[in-house]
C-alpha cells in the first residue's frame, strides 16, 4: 500500500526527549516499512525516517523560536498533502480535527487517530458537524464523551519490543515518569511513596505552560529527603530507570486518553500503580501487570503488594498487547477495510 503518515510539526518524528504522539508515529511509520508498504511521512525537517520524508518546516517547532503563528503551518501541511492526496491509497492523519473539511472533499480514504482528551465541551460541536469523518481511538475509554462519532476502531499504542529492556537490578525505589503538570499529579506520588516509606525517583518535563504549577506547587516537594528529581529522561535510560523502579506510580486526575509511560514500566518488567481514570483500566491488568486504585491508600496498599506480582510476567503481557509490531498490524487491517469499502462504493456508484 501507498501510505501517507501526516505528523504534528512540535516536535521531531521521533522527538529529541519528551513527545508521546510523535514517537508513536515513528513507531508505526517503521513498522508499516518493514511490512514492506510504501510510506511517506509528512513530519519537520529534523525528523529521521526509514520511509520517504517530506519536511513541512526545517526544525521541530518546538526547537524554533522563530515560529510564533503554528497553525499556520499546520494548515500548510495539511494542504500539501490535499494536493496530493492521489499519490497514495490511504492517508493516516495525526493533527486531531483540523484535516477534517479539507480532506472531506476529496477521494483518497483517510482517517485520523486522536491522541488526546476529547471530553471538553467545545469538542461537541465539532464531532456533531464532521460525524461521518473516520476517526480512531487509541482506547475506548477516549471515546465516552462522543460516542457517536464515527469509530472506525480503537488501536492502543505499541513500542518496538527491543526499546525498552528489563536490566538486572535489585528495584529500590518508586518512580514517576512523564510530564509534571496538574493532572499528572506528581504530589500524589510523592506523598504515596512518604505513607510507604520508600524513596522515590521523578524523571519528568516541566511545560512552559507548567512552568508556574511546579514553581509554587512540586519545587517545595524536591527538598524532600527520600525525593530525587532527575528531569526529563529519553529512552536511552528508561530502561535503567524503570528497571530501577518497584513500581511505577500514575496517580492521574484527569481522563487519560492513553497514558505511554504505563506500556514503558511494563516493558522493563515494573508493574504500574495506576489511579482508575480514563484508559487505565484498559492497560493495566490488575493483579497481573499492576494495581488500579481509587486513592492515596489504596495504592499505598497497593505498593505493599507489589511483591506478589511476577516481573517476568509483567514484560511478557507487554509482548503481547503493547508491541508496535501488533499496533502497525492493527492499523494495516483497518487500512484495507477503509480501501476496499471505497472501492465497492465507487463499483456501485459506477453501476
Amino acid at each position: 500500500m501507498r501510505i501517507a503518515q501526516v505528523a504534528p510539526l512540535t516536535e521531531a518524528v521521533p522527538p529529541t526527549l519528551y513527545g508521546g504522539t510523535e514517537r508513536v508515529i515513528s513507531w508505526l511509520t517503521e513498522e508499516l516499512v518493514a511490512l514492506g508498504h510504501d510510506v511517506t511521512l509528512f513530519a519537520s525537517g529534523d525528523s529521521v525516517t526509514s520511509a520517504k520524508l517530506e519536511p513541512m518546516w526545517p526544525r521541530a517547532l518546538r526547537l524554533d523560536g522563530t515560529v510564533r503563528d503554528p497553525n499556520a503551518l499546520n494548515m500548510t501541511t495539511i494542504e500539501k498533502v490535499y494536493r496530493r492526496a492521489r499519490e497514495f491509497d490511504l492517508i493516516h492523519f495525526h493533527l486531531d480535527y483540523y484535516p477534517f473539511s479539507l480532506m472531506s472533499r476529496q477521494a483518497t480514504p483517510f482517517l485520523t487517530t486522536l491522541h488526546g482528551r476529547l471530553d471538553l465541551p467545545e469538542h461537541h460541536p465539532t464531532f456533531e458537524v464532521f460525524s461521518d469523518v473516520p476517526i480512531v481511538s487509541i482506547s475506548n475509554a477516549q471515546r465516552r464523551p462522543i460516542p457517536k462519532a464515527r469509530w472506525m476502531a480503537t488501536v492502543p499504542h505499541g513500542l518496538p519490543a527491543d526499546l525498552l529492556q528489563p536490566l538486572p537490578t535489585q528495584p529500590r525505589y518508586l518512580a514517576f515518569l512523564g510530564r509534571i503538570s496538574p493532572e499528572k499529579r506528581v504530589d500524589r506520588a510523592i506523598g504515596i511513596a512518604e505513607r510507604c516509606g520508600l524513596p522515590i525517583r521523578i524523571a519528568a518535563k516541566v511545560d512552559r505552560a507548567d512552568q508556574d504549577y511546579f514553581d509554587e506547587t512540586i519545587k517545595p516537594l524536591l527538598s524532600k529527603a527520600s525525593v530525587e528529581y532527575i528531569g526529563e529522561i529519553g529512552d536511552e535510560q528508561k530502561s535503567e530507570f524503570l528497571s530501577g523502579a518497584i513500581a511505577l506510580l500514575v496517580p492521574i486526575d484527569w481522563p487519560e486518553p492513553f497514558g505511554l509511560v504505563m506500556i514503558e514500566a511494563m516493558a522493563c518488567g515494573a508493574p504500574v500503580i495506576a489511579f482508575n481514570r480514563g484508559s487505565v483500566s484498559e492497560i493495566v491488568e490488575d493483579g497481573v501487570t499492576g494495581f488500579v486504585v481509587e486513592d492515596e491508600t489504596s495504592a499505598a496498599g497497593a505498593v505493599r503488594e507489589i511483591g506478589s506480582l511476577s516481573r517476568r510476567a509483567v514484560r511478557r503481557r507487554f509482548e503481547e498487547r503493547f508491541t508496535a509490531r501488533r499496533m502497525a498490524e492493527d492499523y494495516v487491517r483497518l487500512y484495507r477495510s477503509m480501501i476496499e469499502d471505497e472501492h465497492t462504493t465507487r463499483r456501485a456508484a459506477a453501476d
